[in-house]
């Protein structure tokens, strides 16, 4: 068998750059599979999976921000997505009315990144500000990992991603954060005793992005050098380092373990790595015509669907473009 990625759907719906996009687990009856989308527009739309070749139609738009939005992920219910804005906030959504529950307030600079607790009852944002700060679900910050703090970030906090799994050997990662930023170190967090586990260095540049295998094992960083490095979260080392070849900057990363790939984002090019084989497995290159300031769009954001047979990615032309995996038997 071979598997091979087409290009199923471009979607329109932005009037910006789509910085980020969410996919949903709920494939319930009652509630249709969807995801959703954030984009320097301002808004966030909620898609509505059809099952035909379109894909998903614009169901809602959410509004209510004032500035970029930068970064969106939803609860593990499906009922409720936050996001980030370089407005200085987070929101919480109700995505069965598209009404604002919750605005926190308490960063002092744009809100670049944003995550959900595996249990949905805590919040984990990071921001240009250079801290980090733990929320509860009523919108107080709890924690705040800033210079007061041992280990904090020398420079803007670009990313930051919560475990989400179940794992045999312990209870759940929940209390387990990493980020990433400016500074050129990811870092792994135990938000129960507020402490710095352990600094990983190696970045030469700026780090743009992090991912956490849904197993909760691994966790990809990537950003300016080009380098994506693969840290093995259960013994607190470098795993792997894949070098794209490119010299391009890692706009975004996300894995899909039925696979065991690890895709990434550079400029205008999506890869797929396979991480058993450490071989890339293809490229995807849509064909965008001709770009009206000249300049080819880049892909910025990147989710796997629930049953990780479709790629959905973000692009600075401010389309969604779809891509399906097909299994060639042969």
């Amino acid at each position: 068998m071979s598997e091979i990625i087409t290009l199923r759907a471009t979607l329109d719906g932005h009037s910006g750059w789509v910085t980020a996009v969410a996919t949903s687990v709920v494939t319930s009856e009652a509630q249709q599979a969807f995801f959703i989308s954030a984009s320097r527009d301002k808004t966030i739309i909620v898609w509505q999976l059809t099952g035909d070749e379109r894909y998903a139609v614009a169901k809602r738009t959410l509004r209510g921000h004032h500035h970029f939005v930068q970064d969106v992920a939803i609860s593990n219910d499906g009922e409720f997505a936050i996001s980030a804005s370089w407005d200085k906030t987070l929101r919480l959504w109700n995505l069965n009315d598209g009404t604002t529950s919750r605005e926190f307030i308490g960063h002092k600079d744009g809100v670049l990144s944003v995550s959900f607790s595996a249990d949905n009852r805590q919040i984990v944002s990071g921001s240009r500000d250079k801290s980090i700060i733990l929320w509860d679900i009523l919108g107080e910050s709890k924690i705040v990992f800033d210079e007061n703090v041992h280990g904090h970030h020398k420079d803007c906090v670009s990313c930051v991603r919560c475990c989400q799994s179940w794992r045999e050997s312990e209870s759940y990662k929940s209390h387990i954060v990493v980020s990433c930023g400016w500074d050129k170190v990811v870092k792994v967090w135990d938000i129960n005793d507020c402490k710095l586990k352990i600094d990983n260095l190696g970045h030469t540049g700026y780090i743009n992005t992090i991912c956490i295998s849904p197993d909760s094992s691994l966790c990809a960083s990537g950003g300016k050098d080009s380098i994506i490095r693969i840290w093995d979260l259960d013994e607190n080392r470098l795993l792997l380092s894949i070098d794209t070849d490119t010299g391009d900057v890692i706009n975004a990363l996300c894995f899909s373990t039925t696979r065991y790939w690890l895709c990434y984002a550079i400029d205008s090019t999506i890869g797929i790595y396979n991480l058993e084989n450490q071989r890339v497995v293809t490229e995807l290159k849509p064909e965008f015509g001709e770009s009206k300031k000249g300049q080819t769009p880049k892909c910025i954001s990147l989710a796997w669907s629930a049953d990780f047979q479709t790629l959905i990615s973000g692009y600075t032309d401010n389309k969604i473009r779809v891509w399906c995996v097909n299994t060639n038997r042969y």
